[in-house]
């Protein structure tokens, strides 16, 4: 009867940490979800989706900067390309209303280059 219980109490325990490293482990993959949120650069236009998603693709080339993929639907086109050093970059045109859309721009994996995040908007700015 005393091993029954030892292995009951050893399995509760054994549970219990288990649980608290799933939520560490959980915690740390959300925490990197919220870097990854905190380092877009986002503005909204009051333009049509139509008519930012052509200024994007403008801009793109202008900076001479390939678009490597393009998903578009009906809401949300999302353009990927990278600069000369190989940073990736990730564009996304998010249609909020019929005249307003959202762009966010990120430059870089690990740490954003915001730098260049800031040109790539102004210049789609420029074509709007």
């Amino acid at each position: 009867m005393r091993k029954i219980i030892t292995l009951l109490i050893a399995g509760v325990f054994l549970l219990n940490i288990y649980g608290c490293f799933a939520l560490l482990v959980g915690g740390a993959v959300g925490a990197g979800t919220a870097v990854w949120l905190a380092q877009k650069l986002t503005q909204e236009f009051h333009t049509s989706y139509e008519h930012t998603v052509n200024a994007t693709e403008k801009a793109l080339k202008s900076l001479k900067l390939e678009i490597t993929e393009l998903n578009k639907t009906e809401n949300v086109t999302k353009f990927r390309s990278q600069d000369a050093g190989g940073k990736a970059i990730w564009i996304d045109v998010i249609k909020i209303a019929p005249d307003s859309t959202k762009v966010e721009v990120r430059v870089g994996a690990v740490s954003s280059d915001k730098v260049l995040a800031s040109k790539i908007l102004k210049r789609i700015q420029g074509y709007l």
